[in-house]
């Protein structure tokens, strides 16, 4: 029998587990391939990790690397080298990324063992270097040989910052395959769920409420910032219902910031159980990228806080309002609730996918495994200057 392809495919975070199950799922019905999962250990909380695997019955990791810390470098600094000695053992054929956050540092480990990267959601941007996530994505794509990304216009982007086109495979958005199992498939069981106890119990009414995550660095961490979005959650009036992170509740408390009465604040919550609060709300508040395109296809108008996003397709169709913590003048938070509302009950038309891009990443890269074709394409010319002159040791003349 021939030699199974190994595959390691590296998460570690929660929404990478909402994007990540279909792909693996498909992956892992290819006999001739096995496929490795490895969890990095940024997200470690039951309610940030446990919850997600069952509701979305994926597999426990093949490893748990337990890189878990406070900041990037004591993230970055950990995965690093527990990955390089795991691929080591493992000897893959190809390790697998997803995503921008600091889970994707780990790709050096990969590079400097010379094993092909496949970076899945590439070339996008947001143009906001206070992002670390903005960092994280432009190292991972420059340094892959294959990159999956969601739109033809995501690829065009990343050629012009010098990526070659023969590496870059446009996918779309496997959000929208997600909704569509694991939210329109279940949609009975899930509102069975959706009794007046289930509202009842968290101080909310059926449809008078509004849901809100906010968790972004420089959102939470710059006090400026975080008062006006304080100041966008008095402006609503309703309740908001708001799953913070722990991070995020702790900087309240270091900030010494007073919740409006008006905020229902709790710890981070399970996926359907997000689904359910979503789609029963007025509307969302958020700073999550994941969200704003679930909201997007689900119909639920949406108030993006953001200086800028990689999502623009979300403002495209007309049910997403910005809202810039950081330009109170141009973005009054009363304005903002206004122009949300205004949209409530308006229909409009997603554009971020066919509800099968998972099986198209799955079944390219299951093709690439096979045949060895891992290094993406070789551009048909380079384009350094054909003018010049070198001595042979290097030096130009």
């Amino acid at each position: 029998m021939a030699k199974k392809k190994k595959l390691v495919f590296v998460l570690g975070i929660r929404p990478d587990i909402i994007r990540a199950v279909l792909i693996m799922e498909y992956l892992q019905k290819a006999k001739d391939i096995e496929v490795i999962f490895v969890w990095s250990g940024q997200h470690y909380s039951d309610n940030l990790k446990g919850i997600f695997f069952r509701e979305f019955h994926l597999r426990k990791p093949d490893y748990e690397l337990g890189c878990a810390g406070e900041s990037d470098a004591e993230i970055a600094g950990q995965l690093i080298p527990k990955l390089y000695e795991l691929l080591l053992k493992v000897k893959p054929d190809a390790v697998a990324f997803l995503g921008d956050t600091n889970t994707t540092t780990g790709c050096l480990a990969a590079c400097m063992l010379n094993i092909p990267l496949i970076h899945v959601e590439g070339c996008w941007h947001s143009y906001d270097w206070r992002m670390p996530e903005e960092k994280f994505r432009t190292m991972i794509d420059h340094l892959s040989d294959v990159v999956y990304t969601y739109e033809e216009e995501y690829k065009l982007r990343g050629v012009a910052e010098g990526l070659n086109p023969g590496n870059i495979v446009v996918v779309r958005n496997p959000i929208v395959d997600i909704l569509n199992r694991f939210y329109y498939e279940q949609k009975a069981r899930l509102e069975k769920k959706a009794t007046k106890a289930f509202f009842k119990e968290r101080g909310i009414k059926d449809g008078a409420y509004y849901l809100m995550t906010c968790h972004r660095r420089e959102n939470v961490h710059i006090k400026k910032s975080f008062l006006q979005i304080i100041a966008l959650v008095t402006a609503v009036k309703d309740p908001v219902y708001f799953p913070a992170s722990y991070r995020t509740q702790r900087v309240m408390k270091e900030m010494k910031l007073k919740p409006p009465k008006n905020l229902i604040m709790v710890d981070p919550i399970g996926y359907e159980e997000i689904l359910i609060l979503m789609t029963h709300s007025k509307g969302v508040l958020t700073d999550s990228g994941t969200i704003v395109e679930e909201t997007s296809v689900l119909n639920i108008p949406t108030v993006q806080i953001r200086k800028s996003t990689e999502r623009p397709q979300v403002y495209d169709v007309g049910g997403c309002v910005k809202f810039d913590p950081d330009q109170p003048k141009k973005y009054p938070p009363s304005l903002m609730i206004k122009k949300l509302q205004k949209i409530r009950g308006t229909k409009w038309q997603h554009t971020l996918g066919d509800g099968k891009s998972s099986e198209r990443i799955a079944n390219d890269l299951i093709e690439r495994l096979r045949s060895g074709n891992l290094r993406g394409h070789l551009p048909e010319h380079n384009h350094l200057p054909i003018n010049r002159s070198f001595r042979e040791d290097g030096i130009e003349v």
